[in-house]
């Protein structure tokens, strides 16, 4: 197959380049040279090599210079889309640099916002934490009915005029307070700083591949400034339902000291009178928030205010006498506040306390904290124990076998006082006790229905 194909192309060879000879006659000498295929196909092949070479070094020489202008104009629109694109990448870096930056500066301020409105509240919760549990010792308590067995009436006692035994709690029992729990100490806020920490240290070695508009690092400020909206949100929904607790303690006390027989404004105007009742920790107003966030400043105003009212409150109901002298099942009411007719003299008086029965030498007990005023034998109240609660409210402990207390002493709540006894113009064992109001006696059993209504003895 090989000598086939050698065959024909010799054969084609021979007959594109037939053997040819030239003569060439000189000095009547005739000399002649042989070209034959072989040779023929050579030189062909050299000259059109030759030819090709001429035309093409003829086109360079008459096109130089279009050509060099052509290349040039190339290499300018090359460098110019290069430096195009270099100006839109930094254009571009830039912007996104810029945008870092602004979200960088609204996190930082929000986060600062965020961080004085969590001290002002948490200054705000401390107080009403202190007050709350000033409040605890006078949260609704539900009973039926409270009972003080009256014991045998004397046979110079009306009933009508002793004004029965028996202390009901007011038909309707008062909702529990709801309790509003301190938020947890920014635990938000900690996470998003240290994403957003962690996002910009991480930026740094992937800044070639920002984008103006899905860079990661703009996504996560983005999430975390959402996250601090909702922070921000939460603190006031928090302030929101804490100036509502705050409101419900200030009503629920007011009821109260309305069930004692008192005008609650008036009794905490006299507290504000004694006391002055302006206190509580410095909250300044450019230390709790942005001067932009109005809402917020003005639910920390409110609260503040309705703090120092509830704060007020709290201090009448402590003065209030509202515990029962003596404890225990073994107490009945022998006589009641009013008219009756005197045990001695068998004719209507004035009786300016009630009378309460028990065990010779039981405790009785302080109804309030107080100051005591007297303590020792006092004409017909024999031997009697007189304690200041302020606010023009005292109680008075009489007809005691022992005083317990001295002059000047402070008393709390419960504390003994002295023993039951039959001391000074009395017919047998009992505690003569009374609540007066600016000089003026009043019906301690009113005192003893408020307390029956929210004290948990």
């Amino acid at each position: 197959m090989k000598e086939s194909l050698r065959t024909r192309i010799w054969q084609r060879l021979h007959t594109a380049f037939p053997e040819r000879q030239i003569y060439i006659r000189s000095d009547g000498r005739v000399q002649f040279f042989t070209f034959g295929p072989l040779m023929q196909a050579t030189l062909s092949a050299i000259t059109l090599a030759f030819l090709g070479w001429v035309a093409f070094t003829s086109v360079n020489v008459v096109f130089k210079d279009r050509i060099i202008a052509t290349k040039d104009r190339r290499y300018q629109q090359m460098q110019s889309a290069y430096e195009s694109r270099v100006a839109d990448l930094q254009l571009s870096y830039d912007e996104l640099n810029g945008a870092l930056v602004g979200a960088e500066d609204r996190f930082k301020a929000i986060t600062d916002e965020l961080e004085g409105n969590h001290d002002a509240i948490s200054q705000l919760l401390q107080r009403r934490a202190a007050l709350q549990a000033s409040v605890a010792g006078y949260q609704p308590v539900q009973k039926a009915s409270v009972t003080i067995e009256p014991a045998p009436e004397s046979a110079g006692t009306p009933p009508a005029a002793a004004g029965g035994g028996e202390l009901l709690m007011m038909p309707q029992t008062m909702e529990p307070h709801p309790r509003t729990a301190r938020p947890a100490r920014a635990t938000l806020l900690q996470g998003a700083v240290e994403k957003l920490t962690g996002a910009i240290f991480g930026s740094k070695q992937a800044s070639a591949a920002r984008n103006e508009r899905e860079h990661p690092l703009l996504r996560s400020i983005a999430a975390n400034e959402a996250q601090l909206a909702r922070l921000k949100a939460s603190q006031h929904a928090l302030l929101s339902r804490t100036e509502q607790d705050v409101a419900q303690d200030i009503t629920r006390l007011e009821g109260v000291l309305k069930l004692a027989g008192f005008d609650p404004d008036a009794l905490v105007a006299r507290v504000s009178d004694e006391t002055g009742a302006m206190g509580g920790p410095l909250i300044p107003l450019a230390q709790i928030g942005s001067a932009t966030d109005a809402a917020f400043d003005g639910l920390i105003t409110r609260i503040a205010a309705r703090l120092d009212e509830l704060s007020s409150v709290v201090g009448a109901l402590r003065a209030m006498p509202l515990g029962m002298p003596v404890q225990g099942p073994d107490y009945g009411i022998s006589s009641g506040f009013g008219a009756r007719y005197d045990p001695f003299t068998k004719r209507l008086a004035f009786h300016a306390g009630l009378d309460f029965t028990g065990p010779w030498g039981s405790d009785i007990r302080a109804t309030s904290p107080g100051v005591v005023t007297w303590a020792g034998p006092r004409g017909p109240y024999g031997q009697l124990v007189e304690i200041d609660h302020g606010l023009g409210l005292k109680t008075r402990y009489a007809h005691l076998r022992a005083v317990s207390v001295r002059v000047g002493d402070k008393v709390e709540k419960g504390t003994p006082v002295g023993r039951l006894g039959s001391s000074g113009r009395s017919t047998g064992p009992h505690l003569h006790y009374e609540v007066w109001f600016d000089d003026a006696a009043r019906n301690p059993r009113k005192f003893i229905e408020a307390g029956r209504h929210v004290l948990k003895e």
